[in-house]
């Protein structure tokens, strides 16, 4: 087993083989856009480029499917398992990174009467849907995933607050 620097979308993909039992490459990105990519994305390369580099690292099995795709069917293994055990347990503080369009726009001289009516829009309706998810099947998920669509739905009320309040000043 080599060593890797396990990185977040290292753990996502841990996290995600953990919750499905096993999986291939292809069902860990379905299952991440089904289910974090409103508040963590990950883009379709960079799943596999992980499931080959945890695999490398011992943190990984995988099976052959036997059949025409060969399919490579992924399960953690127990230093795997550790791995994620050990990250979940971990309470560091990293500083969030929002990574806003609109607000860097802002900062180097967009219009905001042409911007904010958009953007407060646009926070308005992704709330709505997180709002109508709660209500649909808020008590079907796990407290974790409970908290953390209520972290999007808090988001994108402060979202749509702060785009009403740039909106409403002074030109």
């Amino acid at each position: 087993m080599s060593e890797v620097r396990l990185t977040t979308p290292s753990y996502l993909v841990l996290g995600i083989i953990d919750k499905l039992g096993e999986a291939t490459p292809y069902d860990v990105k379905v299952e991440a856009a089904r289910t974090v990519a409103p508040f963590w994305s990950m883009p379709h390369a960079q799943v596999y480029a992980q499931c080959d580099r945890l695999l490398a690292a011992g943190l990984l099995s995988e099976v052959r499917q036997p059949g025409g795709r060969n399919r490579r069917l992924m399960s953690l293994t127990e230093e795997g398992a550790a791995a994620l055990r050990a990250w979940l347990a971990d309470p560091s503080f990293v500083p969030v990174e929002a990574r806003e369009r609109g607000i860097l726009k802002l900062w180097f001289g967009a219009s905001p009467r042409v911007h904010a009516p958009v953007q407060a829009e646009e926070h308005r309706r992704t709330l709505d849907g997180y709002e109508e998810l709660a209500r649909d099947v808020g008590e079907l998920l796990t407290r974790g995933q409970r908290e953390a669509l209520e972290f999007g739905i808090r988001y994108e009320r402060m979202m749509v607050d702060f785009w009403q309040w740039v909106e409403s000043r002074e030109p």
